[in-house]
């Protein structure tokens, strides 16, 4: 008599239990339909990084340093992003061109992971002061060689061309 009853119940909560998960997929999709616009899809901007390949045009505007496997924005960071505002806005069709650089040491997958994420810190930097996702550009991290100085290999170059 209790197999019975038992076999019952765990019928009646898998029913429940799949009608809920009908449920929160229709309200999910509901959702989604109506964030992409009644089934336009709306370029996605933000979560899309793209690497162009861009000539670099003359001497960079600013190059931003960062510390050893840092990727954190250097306290004078601010003054050269200000920079580079003022040179964006005083050149509406000029594009904002982000290089990021690293050495030849360690390994290779972890410097460019290192490189990228410099160079998305200035580019957050960079909108966060207004200058438009659309003009601001990003290479693909670069190896150099610092010279007789390490840091210059730890660098982000900041054009606007």
């Amino acid at each position: 008599m209790f197999d019975q009853e038992d076999s019952d119940f765990g019928i009646a909560i898998g029913v429940v239990f799949g009608i809920l998960a009908l449920v929160i997929a229709l309200v999910i999709g509901l959702g989604a339909y109506q964030l992409r616009g009644a089934g336009k899809v709306a370029p996605v901007v933000a979560a899309e990084l793209v690497f162009v390949d861009v000539i670099e045009v003359g001497e960079p505007l600013v190059k931003v340093y960062f510390d050893l496997g840092q990727a954190d924005l250097p306290p004078v960071a601010a003054e050269q992003i200000a920079t580079v505002l003022a040179a964006a806005v005083a050149a509406p069709q000029a594009s904002v061109l982000l290089s990021g650089y690293h050495d030849e040491t360690g390994g290779a997958a972890v410097n460019a992971e290192v490189a990228r994420n410099r160079a998305l810190s200035v580019r957050g930097a960079l909108l966060a002061a207004g200058v438009p996702v659309e003009r601001v550009l990003m290479r693909r991290p670069a190896v150099t060689l610092g010279g007789d100085d390490a840091a210059e290999a730890r660098r982000v170059e900041v054009r606007v061309q």
